[in-house]
């Protein structure tokens, strides 16, 4: 394995990317659970306004990951066709891509939040309905148990 600084710099930033990835997931999953079981409108603005934040954490961190990590691996050893990097970039894709359609109920939510806490109206039940939102909440859950398994095949590295 190649250790100079460079290496070593971008690997430190892909790293911290990775934490904010997953700490935007974080804010963002917590802030949306917290939003779902509030009963008055402007608490669950104000909620789904840090979701996103988080939201913006995610992308920020899934890009630098993404960007720094097809850096590591153009300055390291190993290729595109070592199976732990084709696997840890289709898992990344995957979760951006099914994370992003999860997060449009909750995108939709926030505005009509806010919205009713502007006009100081309690919770609809379109509100209630995209907050309880059965196939958004497991696409939730399947993207950030794919970041899980993107962790774990950093860690390990299988076939390498």
């Amino acid at each position: 394995m190649t250790a100079t600084w460079a290496y070593d710099l971008v690997l430190c930033l892909h790293v911290l990317s990775a934490f904010t990835l997953v700490a935007g997931v974080v804010v963002a999953g917590v802030g949306f659970e917290v939003a779902r079981r509030q009963q008055g409108s402007a608490e669950i603005a104000l909620l789904l306004g840090l979701t996103r934040i988080g939201a913006l954490l995610v992308m920020a961190g899934a890009l630098g990951a993404a960007g720094f990590g097809l850096w590591l691996v153009d300055l390291g050893d190993w290729g595109y066709g070592t199976p732990w990097v084709d696997v840890a970039i289709a898992l990344l894709t995957t979760s951006t891509v099914v994370g992003a359609v999860a997060g449009q109920p909750a995108k939709r939510a926030r505005r009509l939040a806010r919205r009713l806490a502007a006009d100081r109206q309690p919770p609809s039940a379109e509100l209630r309905s995209l907050l309880d939102g059965r196939v958004a909440l497991v696409l939730n859950y399947c993207s950030a148990v794919i970041l899980v398994g993107i962790i774990v095949d950093m860690l390990v590295k299988p076939g390498s």
